[in-house]
Order: structure tokens, then C-alpha cells, then sequence
């Protein structure tokens, strides 16, 4: 009790402090940097990576983009190229003309060279910067690029991918937010018994999630998909610990007058519940930071702290607002729409072994297309915008104008001898799917001396260290073509220089595809052996996170099953993160209900009896948990352009429900079918000196 009352002799200042505190949290959420390249976060040692480094460490150049030129002039031509350059950040500039500079006779140029910047009406220009790919820099100089251009004007690239990101999401964040809220406060204005308590728990829950969002400040950055659904998710999430509270709170006004006495004795219950279930949740977004992928670990922290600062939020900040409102709050309570569940209980109870051959029937299709949904997700991040973005309309365009589905870059020593880099540049040449390669040795071929190739282009394309080659490619990144296309180009680049290098986005594609192969089963195993060992000393009991897991896990397998049956696919990231999510953060509907049932059988109830009242008293808590993570993700999902935003809302709305139709249909059942099982397992099951039924 004392914590209890502590709180509550100490409300005024507990909302002073928390209302203070929301100023530095507002400016740390707003100079926490955001992230939007998300090949950003592949692990350090790979050689994709360290080649981006040594290209930027030794040629002064990060990112790379083709501008493409429509109906332009070549005097016109020469003019914006001179514009470009001139741009912040813009390293070098690089068009037929440089390329065939004043000391380069026309004939005596390749003719792929000559055909490589001009096709019909359109021209090329390569654009190099010397600042990284996902720099702000970057961003801000592509931006100009096209405001200088105009309308005839496209740029192509990861750069002007990030950028378009990062303009689409920081429009759509705040609606992001706008769309939960509203729809979280239906839900519980439709389920709770208060009109104000709805608005009540947003001003607590709004004040953790800008305190998690400002604290992000001291991770350096976050990432777009973080900043885009932790706001979310920490709603969607959270809103249980409010209702714990609420409906602690008023069983206790019902057992004592005095309601701050009441709150005391709410704020002590809920503390033990709140942190018991809460820990499963964290567990779960924990589990993500064991990714090599970064990107999880990003995730999985901010999400983390999150829960945990909704659980401080919900004891604290949330029944301080509750005493200061609380006359306001009895005059406009209403009836719950919530009918008594008595019936529905028994109901389900008495055909229970319905469901469980409902669990048998669909456990194999549902794991078959579980498995062949992750065989089935895409990697290429501009997959998931939207066809009338102007990096996507870029994009088309080099492949339709130049037959350019990615661009790899090569590093090789810049020692290296001049006839086996020639004889590389003519092997590289004949891979499929090359349409040519632009360096030092495809420019001046065996008929120019090195030093006629003019100063402007040596500075580009050679270093101290490094010679740098680029070759464009017929096949876009995350594809079985460009797959095999990397493995025969690397084969080749070894084959003349052992520490040769090949970078680029499709590149780091492939790297990713093995990164998160990996992750996926690491995670998928850390989380449930996490989970599993928090229920087992939740319930003392051996045979109970088995069964718990298994009705969560068959959640999971028809959640991310279905996508294969409906003929859809995933982006790479949410089957590795709902995984984990859906996990963590519905397992606790199965825990609320195996608790009242262990509950009910110490007591001395038999088994029938147990599991029906369990059933019935758990009902209305479940169902507004998961109508309330359903409906502060699927508006979300429904709206958002971004589909990887929208494939993880529409995974977090769907398996919501689904766990929720599986705790209340199949958990039942399987305490019925193991009850004997359950009771030689499980510390205090029975009462002392009774037999089980």
C-alpha cells in the first residue's frame, strides 16, 4: 500500500513534473534524426559496406544518381549540367562530353560508351556527392537538382528514393497518429463505461509516448519505420495497462468510500499485473534487437523503452489525471456494451472438441503458408512507394529509355596491372545482363594511352588506393537474375585482384537477403525461448508456456499464412517483426486467462467450471485489448502509401484479432483436453490434499 498511497499524497506534483518534462521531450523528438536508408543498417564487416566506406574515404564520394533529360538541347545540356555542379554537396558531374573530354578523338571512343549517355530524346548524366547516401545533405542537394531542372528533369537512385522517403513519411507520420487515436477512441468509448475515461487515457498515454520519443534523442537517430509506428504501437500496446487501472479502480470505489484510498489500494494491484504482463511485451521487441539487421535493434529498443515507460506512465501521471477529473468521470459514466459472456463461456466449453480439431486442421495449412509467405517477400525498398513517386517515375524511366535496372560499382587496386585490368573490363563485359561498363580501361580501350583521358575523369574514376568502375546492369536489385549476375561479376573481379570490391544497391540487396534469412529463425527462436521461460516462472509450470505458445504461435502461422493464400506480398521486414510482436504482445490475452483458471482450480473448482469462469471473466478484457490494437493499426494501414508501413499495420491489426479468436476459442480446449496434464505440472495448481477432477 504505501507505493499507492505515496503516489496519490504526491499527484499535484507527479503532473507538474510530468507536464515539465514534456518540454525537453517535445525538442529531443524533434532533433533526434531520422534514418530512411535502410540499407544503412547491414552489419559493418560486410564488403558491401566497408567498400562504401573506402569509396567515400578515398574518392570523397558517397551517394551516386543518374538525372535523366528530356527533350533537351545538348547546348542546354551543357548549361544545367554547369547549374548542377554548382549545387551543395555535388561532387562531380559526369555527361558524354566529360567523358569524350578535348584530347579524346570522337572515333576513338567505344561506341557502348557513346550510346551510354544518350537514347532517343533522352539524356544521362551521372551525378556523384560527397556525402552518404541517407545524408541530409544528399537529400537537401537532390531536392535542388530538381527544382533546377524542372519538370524534365528525373533523378534516379537510392539518394532520390531516400528523399521522396522521407518527404512521404514526414507528411503522413502525424495522420499516422491522428487515424490511431481516433479510431483507439471509438473502441473505447463503444466498450469502456466512461465518456471522458476514453480522452483521459490519451493525455497519459500521449505524455509516455512523447517522453519514448524524446528520449530517442540519445540514440543519435531512429529509423523512418521506428519513428513511423512507435507512436503507434505504443498506443496499441499500452492502452491495457490503462484499462487494468480504470477497472482496479472501480471495483475498489465499490469496496471502499474514500476514493483516493480506493486509487491506493488500484495503483498496488495493477503494479503487480501491469509489470507481469508487460514483461512478455518487452521480451518481444527485445528479441529484435538481436538482429544483425539492424534495423530491428532500432526498433525493438525505442519500442522497449516504450512499454516500459507506459507501465511508470500508467501507475503515476495516469491516477493522478484520474483524481483531479474524478467527479467529472462518475457524471458521465454509462453502461459497458460488453454483455455478460456466462453464456458464450459455456458455450464454447461444452463443444470444445470442435476446436480442437479446428486446431489440427488448421495447423498444417496455416504453417504451410507461413513458410512459403517468407519465401515470398521482396526486398527492393521501392517496391513499397507509391508508382507516381518521382524516384519510382525515375526509375521507370532509365529502364525503359536506357535499359538500366540497377548500377553496381567496382573497386579495384589502382596497381593493378593495365593488362589485367583490360582483360577484366572484357570479361565483365560479356556477364548477361551487363549493358556496359564505364572505367579507365573500357574508356580508352588498347588504342589510347592512359594520359590522353582527360584530368576531370582520372579524379573520378581513380585513387591512391582504388580505380573505380561503374557497370550497369539490365536487372533490377533483389532479383534471381541480378543474384546470379553479382555472384559472376565477383567470381571475375577475384579472379584478377583478391581484395577487388563490388558495391551498390543491389549489392547490399543481397546482403540483406542473407542478413535477415538469418535473423528471421534467430529471432523467431530467442523470442519464444524468452517468452516461454517468463511464463513458466509466471505460472510455475511446465506444460503451461507449451501450451500458451502453441495457441499464440498457430496465431502467428494463420497471420502470416494468409498472404501466401491471398496471393500477396510481403515486404522483408514484417514477417521478422510481427513474429516477434504479435508474440509478445498477445500472449498476454492467453496469460490473463490461464491465471483466473489456475486460480479457480486452487480454490477447489473442478475443471469445467474453472475453465468456463475463466473464460467468461476474461472475454470483455481480451476483446477490447485486441479491438483496440486492431483499430490503432488498421486505419494506419488502410491509409498509409508507404507499403512497408502499411504491411506491418495491416499484420499488427489482423493478428490481434486473430490471437484473440484462438485464446478464446482453442486455449479453452486445451485446458479442458490437459487438465491432468496441467495439474502434475504446475506448482499450486490443486489445492493441498485434493485430488484433480
Amino acid at each position: 500500500m504505501k507505493f499507492g498511497k505515496a503516489i496519490v499524497k504526491a499527484r499535484i506534483p507527479i503532473l507538474i513534473i510530468a507536464l515539465a518534462l514534456m518540454i525537453p521531450s517535445a525538442l529531443g523528438m524533434i532533433f533526434t534524426r531520422v534514418n530512411y536508408d535502410m540499407l544503412n543498417y547491414l552489419p559493418e564487416n560486410l564488403d558491401t559496406v566497408k567498400g562504401q566506406g573506402y569509396l567515400m574515404d578515398d574518392f570523397g564520394k558517397g551517394a551516386f544518381s543518374f538525372v535523366i533529360v528530356e527533350n533537351m538541347d545538348d547546348k542546354d545540356v551543357v548549361k544545367l549540367e554547369q547549374k548542377i555542379k554548382k549545387v551543395d554537396h555535388v561532387d562531380t558531374v559526369l555527361w558524354y562530353e566529360d567523358v569524350a573530354g578535348s584530347r579524346v578523338p570522337m572515333e576513338l571512343l567505344p561506341e557502348d560508351i557513346k550510346n551510354a549517355f544518350n537514347s532517343g530524346d533522352s539524356t544521362m548524366i551521372a551525378v556523384f556527392f560527397d556525402s552518404s547516401t541517407s545524408a541530409d545533405e544528399t537529400m537537401d542537394a537532390i531536392n535542388e537538382i530538381r527544382s533546377i531542372a524542372g519538370k524534365q528533369c528525373f533523378v534516379s537512385g537510392m539518394s532520390a528514393m531516400v528523399a521522396d522517403m522521407r518527404e512521404l513519411a514526414e507528411k503522413e507520420e502525424a495522420i499516422y497518429v491522428g487515424i490511431a487515436v481516433i479510431m483507439a477512441v471509438v473502441v473505447m468509448m463503444l466498450f469502456m463505461d466512461s465518456y471522458i475515461i476514453p480522452f483521459i487515457f490519451l493525455v497519459s498515454i500521449g505524455m509516455s509516448i512523447l517522453l519514448n520519443m524524446g528520449t530517442n534523442y540519445f540514440l543519435g537517430e531512429i529509423s523512418y519505420i521506428t519513428k513511423a509506428l512507435a507512436a503507434v504501437l505504443q498506443l496499441a500496446v499500452t492502452m491495457d495497462y490503462s484499462i487494468f487501472l480504470w477497472h482496479s479502480y472501480e471495483e475498489q470505489k465499490k469496496l471502499i468510500s474514500d476514493h483516493k484510498e480506493a486509487m491506493a489500494r488500484a495503483i498496488n494491484e495493477t503494479v503487480l499485473s501491469v509489470f507481469g504482463s508487460s514483461i512478455t511485451t518487452i521480451a518481444g521487441f527485445i528479441a529484435l534487437c538481436f538482429m544483425s539487421f539492424t534495423l530491428g535493434r532500432d526498433l525493438g529498443i525505442v519500442m522497449a523503452k516504450g512499454v516500459l515507460l507506459g507501465v511508470v506512465g500508467c501507475v503515476t501521471t495516469l491516477p493522478a489525471i484520474i483524481l483531479v477529473f474524478d467527479k467529472a468521470l462518475e457524471k458521465t459514466s454509462h453502461r459497458s456494451l460488453i454483455p455478460s459472456t456466462k453464456k458464450l463461456a459455456s458455450g464454447v466449453v461444452k463443444v470444445f472438441p470442435v476446436f480442437l480439431v479446428v486446431f489440427l486442421v488448421v495447423l498444417g495449412p496455416a504453417l504451410y503458408g507461413y513458410r512459403e509467405t517468407n519465401n515470398e517477400v521482396y526486398y527492393n525498398i521501392s517496391q513499397s512507394l507509391p508508382d507516381d513517386m518521382a524516384n519510382v517515375i525515375a526509375n521507370t524511366k532509365l529502364e525503359e529509355d536506357f535499359g538500366i535496372g540497377t548500377t553496381h560499382m567496382v573497386l579495384t587496386d589502382s596497381k593493378l596491372d593495365r593488362k589485367k585490368g583490360y582483360d577484366m573490363t572484357s570479361e565483365l563485359k560479356k556477364v548477361k545482363g551487363v549493358k556496359y561498363v564505364l572505367g579507365m580501361k573500357s574508356l580508352i580501350g588498347t588504342r589510347v594511352p592512359e594520359e590522353m583521358i582527360p584530368e576531370s575523369i582520372t579524379e573520378v574514376l581513380k585513387s591512391d588506393k582504388w580505380e573505380l568502375m561503374l557497370i550497369n546492369s539490365e536487372y533490377k536489385p533483389a532479383t534471381d537474375e541480378v543474384s546470379d549476375q553479382i555472384k559472376s561479376l565477383k567470381s571475375i573481379i577475384k579472379k584478377y585482384d583478391s581484395k577487388g570490391l563490388l558495391i551498390g544497391e543491389a549489392s547490399c540487396v543481397n546482403d540483406m537477403i542473407d542478413v535477415t534469412n538469418v535473423d528471421f529463425r534467430v529471432v523467431n527462436i530467442i523470442s519464444i525461448i524468452a517468452i516461454f521461460i517468463i511464463v513458466l516462472f509466471v505460472e510455475k509450470s511446465i506444460s503451461l508456456p507449451v501450451i500458451l505458445v502453441a495457441v499464440i504461435e498457430l496465431a502467428i502461422f494463420i497471420n502470416l499464412g494468409l498472404p501466401h493464400y491471398l496471393g500477396t506480398s510481403l515486404p522483408f521486414i514484417a514477417p521478422i517483426c510481427i513474429s516477434t510482436i504479435q508474440l509478445g504482445a498477445t500472449v498476454d490475452y492467453a496469460i490473463l486467462m490461464t491465471t483466473r483458471y489456475k486460480k479457480e482450480r486452487s480454490l477447489g473448482n473442478d475443471k469445467k467450471a474453472s475453465v468456463i469462469t475463466a473464460l467468461s471473466t476474461s472475454i470483455p478484457s481480451v476483446l477490447v485489448s485486441a479491438l483496440g490494437l486492431f483499430a490503432a493499426t488498421f486505419g494506419v494501414s488502410v491509409y498509409s502509401d508507404v507499403d512497408m508501413i502499411a504491411s506491418l499495420c495491416l499484420l499488427m491489426a489482423r493478428g490481434a484479432i486473430i490471437s484473440m479468436l484462438c485464446v478464446i476459442l482453442i486455449l479453452p480446449a486445451m485446458f479442458m483436453l490437459f487438465d491432468k496434464i496441467i495439474a502434475k505440472t504446475t506448482i499450486g495448481f490443486l489445492p493441498k490434499k485434493t485430488g484433480g477432477n
